[in-house]
């Protein structure tokens, strides 16, 4: 699953290439005659068949990769993964597509529990550190050597400086790779944006696609606030959330954007405590939402000001999506909306069952009241302040409603490194990690 342009077909094919003698590859946006053979029945010889001589390739269970792509545009071929599942499960099968035009479709089902579902997402940092020739940067990420990252961390943060212009989708990585030019850049994210707006006309129902554009083109300007919750009636005059349900979650099923929900109180499964219809909703890639922005090359040339730029909405979609693609992390978000007590975490985890609360700074002022009115009300064992700060941990010392004094590991964690995060807190979840450093706030 995934947005169109994130890679999707070259993974598999690269896949298909490297662990199977052949491939046998169908398309279902450009086959009406694949699309309708699909459609007759889930009779799964003959399917075999049909893929067979649409891919003129002769298939081995043994040793053949069967990919079906674009499969959105055949709502009956997803239904005929279940029919392979219980049928013909010697067959290696790999399918690809969104969400985008499935869900209306009559008379079809999800092969629920029958497939295993894999989300796709534009590069992360690491990947794309690697893809930059920064290998050596990358592999200390992913091994955690934190007095070696410390010591890179002006490179780091000059990369990732990039990386929040160029982002994560593949033909603009590949562009920045061969031309460091970064107007080349912008025109391939140009490009990407009025093909997404193509995908609008061609999918949504016409009476949808106005409220669908101006949804979209809302994103951004509600990232830029400074309170980013997304607000029905800024999309237009008199939007209300039911008039906006469809157009957003069109969106949604076409990967191009996320809702991270708001939760009245931070308990296990934070899925029930969603306060219904308050979100902040982000895009599918940071490289993207500076494209709609218009950042400039010189404002990322600029110190850190592309850090604390239209009030850290590139900051925050930059965290928001390594907690997704790197982490596996579906976030939440915490607000206190009383007069004498005005708080906000910008993203909650749930890792190892715990909860655990990130606030995201821009640049090197970490002051976060947010975080210690949230700690003193709800006593978390960890929380994790990402910045431009190096590595640290401490503790913040509080006293329970029993007057007992309790405390949480606060971990300083340097943006570039977001990807880790699940690590930190697993670790220090396993050996009871403390510090002398403690910090009474």
């Amino acid at each position: 699953m995934g947005a169109r342009q994130v890679g999707k077909t070259w993974l598999m094919k690269e896949f298909g290439r490297l662990h199977f003698k052949n491939v046998a590859y169908v398309r279902f946006d450009n086959s009406e005659r694949a699309r309708t053979a699909f459609s007759l029945d889930f009779d799964v010889q003959r399917l075999l068949e049909v893929i067979s001589i649409e891919s003129k390739s002769v298939i081995n269970p043994k040793d053949t990769l069967i990919i079906l792509d674009e499969i959105q545009e055949c709502p009956a071929a997803l239904t005929s993964l279940k029919y392979f599942c219980e049928e013909a499960r010697e067959y290696a099968m790999i399918a690809a597509g969104s969400l985008l035009g499935v869900a209306d479709h009559v008379g079809t089902g999800f092969p629920v529990g029958k497939v295993d579902l894999l989300e796709l997402y534009p590069m992360s940092f690491t990947e794309f550190l690697e893809a930059t020739g920064n290998e050596q940067l990358a592999s200390l990420l992913q091994r955690r050597d934190w007095k070696m990252i410390n010591q890179f961390a002006d490179l780091y943060t000059r990369l990732l400086r990039t990386y929040l212009y160029v982002g994560g989708m593949p033909e603009a990585v590949e562009t920045y790779c061969q031309t460091s030019n970064y107007e080349e850049v912008r025109r391939v994210q140009a490009a990407l944006l009025s093909g997404y707006r193509g995908d609008f006309s061609k999918h949504a129902p016409s009476e949808c696609l106005p409220k669908l554009n101006m949804v979209w083109d809302s994103v951004p300007q509600q990232l830029s606030k400074e309170n980013k919750r997304f607000v029905y009636s800024d999309v237009y005059s008199g939007a209300r959330r039911k008039s906006l349900e469809i157009p957003l979650r069109w969106l949604k099923d076409a990967g191009l954007i996320f809702a991270v929900p708001r939760v009245k109180v931070p308990r296990l499964p934070m899925s029930s405590y969603w306060e219904g219809g308050i979100s902040k909703v982000f895009m599918l890639d940071v490289g993207l939402l500076g494209a709609v922005c218009e950042i400039d090359a010189r404002t990322l040339l600029e110190g850190n000001d592309i850090f604390i730029e239209f009030k850290g909405a590139l900051t925050e979609q930059f965290v928001q999506q390594e907690l997704r693609a790197s982490c596996g992390l579906r976030p939440c978000y915490w607000a206190s909306e009383e007069k004498n007590a005005k708080a906000e975490i910008d993203f909650l985890c749930s890792v190892s069952g715990n909860i655990v609360p990130v606030e995201v700074k821009g640049g090197l002022n970490t002051q976060a009241k947010s975080l210690l009115v949230y700690c003193q009300r709800f006593q978390p064992k960890h929380a994790i302040r990402t910045s431009l700060r190096p590595y640290t941990d401490s503790e913040i010392v509080f006293k329970t409603p029993q007057y007992r004094h309790e405390f949480c590991i606060l971990t300083e964690l340097p943006l570039f490194a977001v990807s880790q995060l699940s690590h930190v807190v697993q670790k220090q979840d396993s050996s009871d990690a403390t510090t002398s450093n403690i910090t009474n706030e």
